[in-house]
């Protein structure tokens, strides 16, 4: 990117790190009493329409590269194709799971993440483990500070950007972060949800994989 780190001490560390902590940990357990109603409501539709499991839980890698259990609403049916193969998630995504994501409903399990300390409200999405060989080591410095539920990538642009401009923005973050900026991007996000902006990419039920770009695809064939 064109601008330049600026000026100033911008890792996440000390106090401020402290208050960042502090913060994650009132706002997220405030945020699990007030959406437990949405919650308790969400879980048994789902068991409703889709059976079990109601909670998705998958491993991602958070700060380091270190891999911890992510865990999200269920939205995807169960299903494989006649070669046995599983369906393409745009087959598999149910209308209750396309409300869930679209009101980022499906999200609000990730707040027992941040209580557990594998997740903080604010940073780079966590990412599938197995594109952690395909990152550049630019784009790996999205690992430098924990995951967050949302972050700058989410509030300019979301799943409508290419995968080398989320990376752009996520180490953008990470140079310039500040408790100023966590402010900022929460407030953001409220407005994007409410608005339901950048959701998915046309095509996709959320975005297409990562399949590594410039030096991280290297060697890969």
């Amino acid at each position: 990117m064109s601008r330049g780190v600026l000026d100033g001490d911008h890792r996440q560390r000390g106090i401020r790190l402290a208050v960042k902590r502090a913060a994650d940990v009132a706002a997220s357990a405030a945020a699990l009493i007030a959406a437990s109603p949405v919650l308790l409501g969400a879980a048994v539709a789902i068991r409703l329409v889709m059976g079990g499991p109601v909670l998705f839980v998958q491993p991602r890698p958070g700060r380091g590269g270190r891999i911890f259990r992510l865990y999200k609403l269920r939205t995807m049916a169960s299903g494989a194709g006649a070669d046995g193969q599983p369906l393409p998630d745009e087959d598999r995504l149910t209308r209750l799971g396309a409300f869930l994501r679209s009101a980022s409903i499906d999200e609000l399990p990730q707040l027992v993440n941040v209580l557990r300390g594998d997740m903080s409200l604010v940073g780079p999405r966590p990412l599938l483990v197995e594109y952690l060989p395909m990152y550049s080591a630019g784009q790996a410095r999205r690992h430098d500070v924990l995951p967050g539920i949302t972050g700058w990538t989410q509030v300019n642009g979301r799943n409508d950007l290419s995968w080398e401009r989320k990376f752009e923005l996520d180490v953008w973050y990470v140079d310039h972060w500040s408790l100023t900026l966590d402010a900022k991007i929460l407030l953001r996000t409220l407005w994007r949800v409410l608005r339901r902006d950048g959701i998915s990419r046309a095509g996709h039920a959320t975005s297409p994989r990562f399949m590594g770009s410039g030096a991280a695809a290297g060697g890969r064939g």
